[in-house]
């Protein structure tokens, strides 16, 4: 049974909310302990023990980790309006950071996969504390702008690798330090949450109606319906969001329907204050996802957070 350590920047854009959900549900299939990153003195580390609440999962260990505050990040975190997102105010959690990278420290220890699905800003400051403990881990990181989005998705530049550029210095000692698979913003693009089925979730447990209702203030903040559904034709057009966050978990617990992964001699290097990757041959080898089937994730992640046909999944990941 595989155990995963999640670190998520969860509270912002709900994909993070939509791996969580994934995860917890996800058969044979252990996760260890969630740690947050760009906290807002413990609020991200509080959503996450309210997620855990209402799927009853309270034993699994939380801490928050780096601050917003830290001079490191390109530009403010926020978060969303709590009234609009969640149903009731939440209690912030904070903890030290010190407990933050004991507990990845911990839980590499334990053989846990690592999941990065926010800016690698606790990662790099463990691998400064303990150098070479990345070297150790099995790590997945949700970023990553090595190739070009295919044509009929949004031509998004390398700017918009979010995880990996807010905080470049920490992603390229991160890169530098460790043998990560990227799961690359080119790939998680081709994935969607749709309008289509907030009714299956509403249906579902609580957490997957906390995603419902997140996803339909997500429409009203963020249109996605309008900037990509209607101008992207491998795009649903009632597509609300990506699903970045729970590919990524997905790749990292061994989901492999359609994924392609390939070594690529990959030369990594901060230019004008940016964080670029190119293939080349005197490059590190890394190990980079080249294309997923879309479509079977999607469902498969719907089927996962809904708790339906999960005996069909539970059979297929035993295959």
């Amino acid at each position: 049974m595989p155990k995963l350590h999640i670190d998520t920047d969860l509270g912002g854009d709900i994909d993070d909310l939509c791996a969580l959900a994934m995860v917890l549900n996800w058969p044979d299939a252990e996760l260890l302990a969630v740690t947050t990153v760009a906290e807002h003195q413990g609020k991200r580390a509080g959503y996450v023990r309210y997620v855990l609440g209402l799927a009853d999962r309270e034993n699994i260990l939380v801490a928050a980790g780096a601050d917003v505050s830290l001079d490191c990040y390109r530009s403010w975190q926020g978060v969303p309006d709590e009234d609009v997102y969640w149903p009731e105010p939440i209690t912030p959690v904070p903890t030290s950071l010190d407990q933050a990278l004991s507990l990845l420290e911990r839980s590499i220890e334990q053989g846990a996969i690592i999941a990065a699905i926010g800016s690698l800003t606790n990662l790099a400051l463990l691998e400064k504390r303990s150098p070479g403990i990345l070297r150790r881990v099995r790590l997945y990181l949700m970023g990553g702008y090595v190739f070009a989005p295919r044509e009929g998705l949004p031509q998004w530049g390398n700017e918009m690798d979010f995880n990996l550029q807010i905080d470049v210095q920490s992603a390229y000692y991160v890169i530098e330090h460790s043998s990560p698979t990227f799961v690359p913003l080119t790939v998680t693009v081709e994935t969607s949450l749709r309008r289509a089925n907030l009714a299956r979730l509403r249906q579902a447990g609580p957490v997957a109606r906390l995603i419902a209702r997140q996803a339909e203030a997500f429409a009203t903040d963020e249109n996605y319906e309008a900037q990509y559904g209607q101008t992207c034709k491998h795009l649903p057009e009632d597509i609300i969001n990506f699903l970045h966050d729970p590919l990524a978990c997905a790749i990292a617990l061994g989901w492999r329907e359609g994924v392609e992964i390939s070594e690529v001699p990959l030369k990594s290097e901060i230019r004008d204050g940016w964080l670029r990757h190119a293939i080349d041959a005197s490059g590190k080898p890394t190990q980079v996802v080249t294309r997923v089937n879309a479509e079977k994730f999607d469902e498969f992640w719907l089927n996962t957070v809904a708790r339906q046909n999960s005996v069909i999944h539970v059979q297929t990941l035993r295959r």
